[in-house]
């Protein structure tokens, strides 16, 4: 599913249109369930005729129940014959580069070039305690695992370590045929130089508004020239939450009563430093979230997403609609958004 992009960069360029599934669980529901759902909303994905979708991955917060978005896209690859489905976003701070690079070039060999790779640095959790790779792993080693990746997939025969992870030559096996799609997920400035340095598109969150995210593509922009990549041709993507009814009173009440429920699974993050995770207030970040987003009538979630298709550089818009906390509302959702707000655009 495409729809036009006044503002873009490009003249007569179409914004592409994804569900971004998050497989939240809800306290009434189990995690096979949020699993299942969001499985069903990738295949709904197909049927209606978005471009793809995005799979979250988070560890042991029921915020999102996907513990690996890899295997997700895999599962859901194999469901589907049309759609492309993307990792938002695999987090590497937690992976070995390597092994993220070997099971990307498979994901995408397998499917025919419709998996699409979206990696993060992550957070302060307890994933890098559990999982071993330390706090300074997250503190100073996602350039090196970038540059590990992409040195990875780019078609080269052999590849060697560097500083962080060190090893000796060795061959790349199975060989990527092509370039395998690349996303950096980006909040933070340091985040968008380093995805600017390599002229990969970033993957702009939720959580920040249309001069937040027009901020640091200016900043992208600036620093992907400095480098030598023409910053007008960079495909970024921009995530927003999106919820369709007959009016915007009913839409804005819908997620004021139900979105809560979900987002209180952000507070389970457990820090390393001890600090409180989550929003403080919830209730106000809702609303927030309200008036950034796609969340209304027809009429106004056409306007929004208008606005969001103005960003400079974007080519992907993906659409979280986990919003109501069932299967039915979310798949009514899918359509309406689909039918009446995206192809009349």
């Amino acid at each position: 599913m495409t729809a036009d992009a006044p503002g873009a960069s490009r003249p007569g360029e179409q914004a592409q249109c994804h569900l971004f599934l998050l497989a939240g669980h809800r306290a009434d529901g189990t995690h096979a369930q949020a699993l299942a759902d969001a499985h069903r909303y990738g295949l709904a994905a197909e049927a209606t005729g978005y471009t793809g979708v995005w799979v979250a991955e988070h560890h042991f917060i029921s915020y999102g129940v996907c513990p690996s978005a890899v295997a997700f896209a895999a599962h859901l690859l194999g469901a589907t014959r049309r759609i492309t489905v993307g990792t938002a976003a695999c987090v590497l701070s937690v992976r070995h580069p390597v092994s993220l690079a070997e099971e990307a070039v498979l994901l995408d060999e397998l499917s025919g070039g419709r998996f699409r790779l979206g990696i993060a640095r992550g957070g302060p959790w307890v994933d890098l305690e559990v999982f071993g790779t330390g706090l300074d792993r997250y503190t100073h080693g996602f350039a090196d695992a970038v540059e590990i990746v992409l040195r990875w997939l780019s078609g080269a025969a052999q590849v060697a370590g560097n500083g962080r992870f060190p090893f000796r030559p060795v061959p790349v096996v199975p060989r990527p045929r092509r370039r395998v799609p690349t996303w950096v997920a980006a909040t933070s400035p340091a985040t968008v130089d380093l995805a600017a340095r390599y002229g990969l598109p970033l993957l702009l969150g939720l959580h920040a508004d249309l001069t937040e995210k027009r901020s640091l593509l200016d900043r992208y922009a600036q620093v992907a020239a400095a480098h030598g990549h023409d910053g007008t041709q960079v495909p970024h993507a921009s995530a927003h939450l999106a919820h369709v009814e007959d009016t915007d009173a009913d839409a804005a009440r819908t997620v004021r009563e139900r979105l809560p429920a979900l987002l209180a699974g952000t507070r389970e993050y457990v820090r390393l430093d001890g600090a409180t995770a989550g929003p403080p207030d919830i209730d106000e970040y809702v609303r927030r979230l309200i008036a950034m987003h796609p969340v209304g009538s027809p009429q106004r979630c056409r306007a929004a997403v208008d606005a969001a298709a103005a960003l400079p550089g974007v080519r992907h818009l993906l659409f979280l609609v986990e919003v109501a906390g069932d299967r039915a509302t979310t798949l009514r959702t899918i359509r309406r958004l689909g039918g009446e707000v995206l192809r009349q655009r």
